[in-house]
């Protein structure tokens, strides 16, 4: 009865964790034209508190860097990788072996996209990142995201 009832525990506790990853960033997705046919698509994360959210290059291997896949779209050509807008630290942490970047508080992903043609359409995909604060990190979150492009 007693491992019935730790195991439960566990699981309730872990999922009420994975259920509040993704409450740490709030994500705030728009479009803006800077050329013919070319727009910049910024990716804003807000952080809470005192969480930090890790950038795309981490700099050691553990933890998770922020990582964006965009879903392929025939009428759109993703120009390179997101650049990283915001004040990275670069901290050397014991826990993971060396020096870690991230951000506190914002940052914002920039990414450059080129519109075929005339229509109206979206960049979709997914963002997944992990936040960590000095004394725990929760898992990893994933987040969908349409951002309207073009027209």
């Amino acid at each position: 009865m007693k491992k019935v009832l730790l195991t439960s525990l566990v699981l309730i506790f872990g999922v009420a964790l994975f259920a509040q990853s993704d409450k740490q960033v709030k994500w705030v997705y728009t479009a803006k034209k800077i050329a013919d046919k070319t727009y910049e698509v910024h990716l804003t994360a807000t952080i809470n508190g005192n969480w930090h959210m890790y950038a795309q290059n981490v700099g050691v291997d553990g933890p998770l860097p922020t990582v964006f896949t965009f879903t392929k779209n025939p009428l759109l050509t993703v120009d390179g990788k997101p650049k990283e807008m915001g004040k990275m630290i670069k901290k050397n942490e014991e826990v993971w072996g060396g020096v870690v970047n991230y951000y506190e508080k914002n940052v914002d992903f920039v990414q450059v996209v080129k519109v075929k043609g005339a229509a109206k359409t979206n960049l979709a995909g997914k963002v997944e990142f992990m936040v960590c604060n000095d004394k725990e990190c929760l898992p990893p979150a994933e987040i969908e995201f349409s951002v309207a492009i073009g027209g």
